[in-house]
């Protein structure tokens, strides 16, 4: 199957085409389906207050766009005793815009700073993932979601993934996702999950 997804970040795009191209699925972004970017609309479409709205926003959006069957994520990072914070703002954050790396690195101090001195039973996160899928633009939504567990450490390990990933330790690898390989990331994150879950659906 042909699908959109609608995403322009570069970290989600390689995850995305990783796990559904191994599926069998052909998958196109937005600049392959010649989607000018209207970047205050985009940001726009997340605004809601969960993420599945966020998803279904963006999926609506470029299922319309494309005529294409979408798919569209919205992902966080929940800290339990920062109340679920930053969670939908995950990406905006430190309030920082600019390149991805340079909005990443702000969003990774800001919370360094808010867990500043929090002994580990203070660190329990998890990375959270809720994917909307159109078959076609009028079509009902289906909705997948992952979770996966772990908690922030005092400091970066790796330089791998993206966003919040040098940070977060997985509790089922034992590894933060910055050292881990893109096999092992993909096999027990919150993405890889709903993403699985997905493709179960499209078989």
């Amino acid at each position: 199957m042909r699908l959109l997804a609608a995403t322009r970040s570069k970290g989600k795009q390689a995850e995305f085409r990783r796990l559904l191209e191994a599926a069998g699925h052909e998958v196109i972004f937005p600049d392959d389906a010649g989607i000018p970017l209207r970047e205050e609309l985009e940001d726009g479409l997340e605004m809601e207050s969960t993420f599945e709205g966020n998803a279904r926003r963006k999926a609506e959006y470029f299922a319309k766009l494309s005529g294409l069957p979408t798919i569209a994520d919205d992902s966080g990072l929940e800290v339990i005793s920062l109340g679920g914070a930053p969670g939908v703002r995950s990406r905006r954050w430190s309030g920082v815009d600019g390149p991805e790396a340079v909005v990443s690195a702000a969003n990774n101090a800001e919370l360094l700073r808010r867990l500043a001195g929090a002994p580990a039973t203070k660190r329990t996160a998890r990375y959270r993932c809720v994917i909307v899928y159109l078959s076609a633009p009028t079509a009902a939504p289906a909705v997948f979601e992952g979770t996966c567990p772990g908690r922030i450490l005092e400091e970066a390990d790796g330089t791998g993934g993206f966003g919040y990933d040098p940070l977060f330790l997985s509790a089922e690898i034992g590894k933060s996702f910055g050292s881990a390989t893109p096999e092992e990331k993909d096999a027990i994150s919150h993405r890889g999950k709903a993403l699985q879950s997905l493709i179960q659906s499209l078989t």
